[in-house]
């Protein structure tokens, strides 16, 4: 089913890929913690644990500080729980599942070790484009053939489509869970749980999270980034 980016758009203020429209979201009044901050709180212990984190814009830090991006918040977090993370940003901004299965290879035979954990975070472009969800099964698919067969342990961060939108959202949704059991991969069934209700924690676009945002993103998702790493 191929579906007009006009088409998408209206409704996906419901999932906070578009957190609705209006004023500019106020500004909390209390501040948590940062991660960088909580990353005082016990010592660093234990070999290196390199992370990539692959993605589009939600982890490329899309119009915010290097430091606030996802990747570097992560890092921050785990360090903060006393495991020597350090958490490598492969995130490129209005990357399709297409644009990211291109430039893996060439990703990975870049570092100079494999990562212990490969965080895969992509569709969420597709869907914005319409593309079938076929297509972003088959992508993923090929890309999670490749980190199999280097034995790279793989978290997906799944995405959702809008509701009411029939047999593309059951497809689209379904792919995620799917793949994460076809390949024995760790799942986060959808990337933006902590934040897609709370329109104040998106920026003006309504589609990329602030720091706050990103900070929360985190909070959330720490717990299986920490369990999706192999044992030392």
């Amino acid at each position: 089913m191929q579906l007009r980016l006009w088409s998408i758009v209206p409704v996906l203020s419901a999932f906070g890929l578009l957190a609705g429209c209006g004023s500019e979201a106020p500004v909390p009044q209390q501040r948590e913690a940062s991660a960088a901050e909580a990353a005082m709180e016990q010592p660093v212990m234990g070999p290196e644990r390199r992370i990539l984190a692959y993605g589009d814009s939600l982890f490329a830090g899309y119009n915010v500080d290097k430091a606030d991006s996802y990747p570097a918040k992560l890092e921050a977090a785990l360090r903060a729980r006393g495991v020597n993370a350090r958490v490598t940003n492969a995130g490129v901004s209005g990357d399709t599942t297409a644009a990211g299965l291109q430039r893996l290879g060439f990703t990975l035979d870049a570092m100079e070790q494999k990562p212990d954990l490969f965080i895969l975070e992509l569709g969420g472009n597709d869907l914005l484009r319409g593309l079938k969800p076929s297509e972003t099964r088959a992508n993923l698919s090929a890309m999670l053939d490749e980190l199999q067969l280097q034995e790279i342990p793989v978290l997906i961060m799944g995405m959702r489509a809008p509701p009411n939108m029939g047999e593309f959202q059951a497809e689209f949704d379904g792919l995620y869970p799917a793949l994460a059991e076809e390949y024995d991969a760790a799942l986060y069934p959808f990337f933006l749980e902590e934040i897609y209700q709370e329109p104040e924690l998106f920026q003006r676009d309504r589609i990329h999270p602030t720091p706050s945002g990103i900070e929360q993103l985190v909070g959330g998702t720490v717990d299986a980034v920490s369990e999706a790493l192999p044992d030392e």
